[in-house]
């Protein structure tokens, strides 16, 4: 942040560059001139005298070479004079280029000298900086990678630090410092954005219309891609240009995002104030098509105020809810600050997790572009995620599952859960499609280890094992043996009803869900979860088995 450095003023270096380069100017002028003068001079003086030797008559009349030897000598001078202005335009304009360096030199020395004792961020995503100097320590910011901060005291193993108005503790072995942090900020410096409102949408194109993409915060830098029509492009989109600095400057820390800054995120926020889940429908009408649902206490943008209604967008999700269940104001935020949890939101199509911190590491599973996955704690390099809980009599029955993914590929800060698609199947519909909608009914209930009740708790195979039982099929209690049951499929053949199940690092099956079409599944998750809805491959399935042999 500006108030924690010394303010740089660029304008005196910059003034005495450009005074040496009109200076240096002016003298090449005057001697290209000084030169091309001679040269029109001797041109003339040929010219002259070879007219001055035809009018002597006789004695010049007997010399035929003598005009060929004027005309071969004026061709010679104004080659020359070219020549020497060429040579001229070039040398003023490497005189130019040569000044504008200077002046940019100049300026990127100023900026690194803002630093007293200047740290150079050397990693691949981003280093944590937390709140003591121990691995324990609570996470209270990030350097991205190649950023600065200025040391402000060296313990062992550890850097006391201040960058972007943070102050906090680094692991010192990933900070480059003194001449070799100099010489490597030198490729660092750039033109920013730095952002001077609390919260700026980031939208997919230069325009108030386009879709909104993220938000940045206050003292955030960006990178500058391109200036266009009052827009400022950076990284992963646009950003009005009136509510950012454009400046020469090193990158520096993020905050980890509050709670309290979790609605930031919506221009005009709503909060569901459901106990399970919160239709919502196509129409602002209880008989419109129910397309999607909002879970307990999630978050969503309020577009549109009907009569008892709200149009709301919510994730990808656009659609109307009854406003009744929608918090806003002040109660909206207590209910976020309540329920909102860290959340690492992957941002790429498909990312490896892996069983332990390291790129050699095992590759358990592959997960998805905007998943988002509760975070269990926050290594150099490294998020450690968790997907759910296993199967009840599993070995370690009812203890999360976990997996590690490189931080340079997620979001990691606090979020509410945000809407997911679902349509209902159609009433009077097939068996699988009354199976499906039973299910629906308990959404939101909780997970209890070893449980079979759909109201009071059940973990995963027991939510399977009951829904299943109401129709007459009957399966054991335990997802590895349910697995053992009916027909194995592949995925291009599931259909609502059947089962799909996941296993853990060494491929031993420990949790079941059931499909219930477009691509989702509803599972007893997690104790923190409960019965909550899933993409299919939100980690990748070890089996597929219809159990209903229809």
């Amino acid at each position: 942040m500006a108030e924690d450095k010394k303010k740089v003023d660029y304008k005196p270096p910059i003034h005495k560059a450009q005074k040496n380069r009109k200076r240096q100017l002016y003298e090449r002028l005057a001697i290209g001139a000084a030169a091309a003068g001679v040269c029109l001079l001797a041109g003339c003086s040929i010219f002259f005298a070879g007219k001055a030797l035809r009018n002597r008559g006789q004695d010049v009349s007997a010399d035929s070479t003598v005009p060929a030897k004027e005309a071969a000598a004026q061709a010679e001078a104004e080659s020359e004079s070219a020549q020497l202005a060429s040579s001229l335009a070039a040398s003023v304009e490497a005189s130019e280029a040569e000044s504008r360096e200077a002046e940019r030199q100049a300026a990127i020395n100023e900026v690194i000298d803002s630093y007293a004792k200047l740290g150079i961020v050397q990693v691949s995503g981003y280093l944590n900086i937390r709140k003591g100097a121990e691995q324990q320590a609570q996470v209270i910011g990030k350097l991205p990678g190649n950023s600065a901060c200025e040391i402000l005291e060296e313990l062992e193993g550890w850097y006391k630090i201040r960058s972007g108005g943070i102050e906090g503790y680094v692991s010192s072995q990933y900070v480059l410092t003194g001449e070799e942090a100099k010489t490597a900020a030198r490729d660092y410096v750039t033109e920013r954005a730095v952002v001077t409102v609390g919260s700026l949408n980031i939208r997919t194109e230069p325009s108030m219309d386009a879709d909104i993409v993220g938000k940045c915060l206050e003292g955030e830098r960006y990178e500058i891609v391109d200036e266009t029509d009052g827009w400022y492009q950076i990284p992963g989109g646009y950003i009005a240009a009136d509510y950012a600095n454009r400046q020469l400057c090193l990158n520096e820390a993020r905050k980890l995002d509050l709670k309290a800054m979790v609605l930031t995120y919506y221009d005009k926020p709503g909060v569901s104030n459901v106990t399970s889940y919160l239709n919502i429908r196509e129409g602002a009408g209880e008989k419109e098509k129910v397309i999607a649902k909002l879970p307990s206490y999630a978050g969503c943008e309020i577009l549109e105020e009907l009569d008892g209604w709200y149009k709301i967008r919510s994730g990808k999700i656009t659609g109307y809810v009854k406003s009744d269940y929608i918090l806003t104001g002040d109660q909206a935020r207590e209910a976020a600050m309540e329920h909102a949890q860290l959340m690492a939101v992957v941002s790429t199509d498909r990312l490896n997790a892996r069983t332990e911190p390291k790129m050699d590491a095992k590759i358990w599973t592959q997960i998805s572009n905007n998943e988002r996955y509760q975070v269990v704690s926050q290594l150099d390099g490294w998020v450690q995620i968790e997907f759910d809980e296993s199967s009840d009599d599993e070995e370690g029955g009812g203890e999360a599952t976990t997996a590690f993914v490189a931080s340079e590929y997620v979001e990691v800060r606090y979020a509410l859960s945000e809407a997911i698609k679902f349509s209902p199947a159609e009433e009077n519909a097939s068996l699988r499609s009354r199976i499906v909608n039973y299910a629906m009914q308990f959404l939101g209930n909780p997970y209890v280890w070893g449980g079979t009740s759909l109201t009071r708790g059940a973990d995963c195979s027991g939510f399977t094992m009951s829904v299943l039982k109401n129709f007459g099929i009957s399966l054991p209690h335990y997802s590895g043996d349910q697995a053992k049951r009916g027909k194995r499929i592949n995925s291009s053949q599931m259909r609502p009803g059947d089962l799909i199940f996941y296993g853990n690092s060494s491929g031993r099956i420990n949790h079941v869900a059931m499909y219930i079409g477009n691509g989702q599944i509803i599972h007893a998750a997690s104790r923190k979860s409960g019965i909550k809805i899933s993409t299919w491959n939100y980690r990748t399935p070890l089996r597929i088995v219809d159990v209903i042999g229809d």
